[in-house]
């Protein structure tokens, strides 16, 4: 046994005996930490105990070790790092501006339980051969994913993913160069306005720092009620309730999906409605509430904007039989309002490549639509096309043409 284990040991049965609770009470469990490196080093020094080291380094394992990811918590702490996903305990990624690479970390099969397990200790959530998938929320907000054999082939396989905040608001996204002036300008107007936006883009693409920025433009005095599978949405704004999906339990009983969380959303006064990602049946009860005059976003996983709107057209059909596409594309085409889309360049940057206006008419299954924001060499710019939901900014005081630049 090396000399950091034998402090992590001490320090461990430090904590029992003194009943802390590493989660919650870091700072006493650091000064905890930090009297036990320095006494072990000084008993070092007199007796055949094994060297420690450098006392900071020793410090920040034993801490990482009882109070937080072990060896996982430098690549949690590094803000560079976007993501982390375990294939093996001896293949640890990282993505550092989009890009992926191998570290040097090696774990066990064993190491690796204890990490999930102590991950998820904090949620409620819970993984077994019942239950091989896991998703959950981390204190430090990151979202973690768990698959486990026989779903796997053999080792347990790992994501993190780091909610790495670059902006928090239209304002600074225009500063990173994802967003033009322009654009900024017309989405913090259409979100005053009332208008119902889908936010869509492929994986990693950046829709929940865009959902994010776009709410932070909604009135300080209105009332916003966000449902998410698990929390990753981060509003500025003073009034807000956010509730989250539940897993079953061991009995099989006490599921919350998503499609609950719509439904009691509208029992609870929102002035705004906001769904973190929208997969699959719950677009139904979304596109009911959005259609019955409460203002909303969402998000969506799509390839381009045309895309995410076929796809909402589509996804509330998986809501039984007696849904048809008959009723649900001129709900589309009544209630939504503007799709955004954000996407991933090769070199790792995301940026909003397109915004579309959603019309109201519809001809063969098809609504009508038109690009109001489209990259050009580049930039974000308008593209002069009319805009088909003009009430809604008259209502809140805006000139259409003025915003477009038209």
């Amino acid at each position: 046994m090396d000399a950091v284990q034998i402090v992590e040991g001490e320090v461990r049965e430090l904590i029992r005996l003194r009943g802390l609770d590493p989660a919650r009470q870091g700072p006493e469990v650091r000064l905890l930490v930090d009297a036990a490196v320095n006494d072990y080093s000084e008993r070092a020094l007199v007796t055949s105990l094994p060297p420690l080291g450098a006392l900071s380094a020793a410090t920040r394992q034993v801490f990482d070790a009882v109070a937080g990811f072990g060896p996982l918590q430098p690549l949690l702490d590094d803000p560079d790092i976007e993501e982390i996903w375990i294939n093996s305990p001896r293949e640890v990624y990282v993505a550092r501006g989009g890009e992926s690479e191998l570290t040097s970390l090696s774990l066990t099969d064993q190491q690796v339980r204890d990490l999930v397990e102590r991950m998820l200790a904090s949620s409620g959530r819970r993984l077994d051969l019942s239950s091989p998938f896991v998703d959950a929320a981390l204190p430090n907000g990151s979202r973690l994913h768990v698959v486990i054999p026989d779903v796997t082939k053999r080792h347990w396989s790992v994501n993190i993913r780091k909610f790495v905040v670059r902006a928090r608001r239209l304002e600074q996204l225009v500063e990173l160069g994802s967003l033009s002036p322009a654009a900024a300008r017309f989405l913090a107007a259409a979100v005053a306005a009332g208008l119902n936006i889908l936010v869509s883009g492929a994986t990693q693409a950046g829709k929940t720092t865009l959902l994010n920025c776009l709410g932070a433009s909604i009135g300080s005095r209105e009332r916003v009620i966000t449902v998410e599978e698990i929390f990753e949405l981060h509003l500025p704004l003073r009034d807000v309730v956010g509730m989250q999906c539940r897993q079953q339990n061991l009995e099989g009983t006490g599921e919350i999906p998503l499609r609950r969380l719509v439904k009691e959303a509208l029992r609870m006064r929102p002035d705004r409605l906001i769904v973190g990602e929208v997969r699959e049946a719950e677009a139904l009860d979304m596109l009911i509430a959005l259609n019955s005059g409460l203002p909303g976003m969402a998000s969506v996983h799509a390839n381009s904007a045309h895309d995410a709107l076929a796809k909402i057209c589509t996804l509330p059909l998986l809501a039984g039989e007696n849904i048809s596409a008959a009723f649900v594309v001129p709900t589309v085409a009544s209630c939504l309002d503007l799709v955004v889309h954000a996407e991933r360049l090769a070199s790792g940057h995301r940026q909003v490549a397109q915004v579309l206006a959603v019309g109201r008419r519809v001809e063969n299954g098809v609504i009508e639509s038109a690009v109001l924001f489209d990259r050009r060499d580049g930039d974000l710019a308008p593209t002069g096309s009319g805009m088909p939901v003009e009430d809604k900014f008259v209502r809140a005081g805006h000139r259409v043409a003025d915003l477009l630049g038209v």
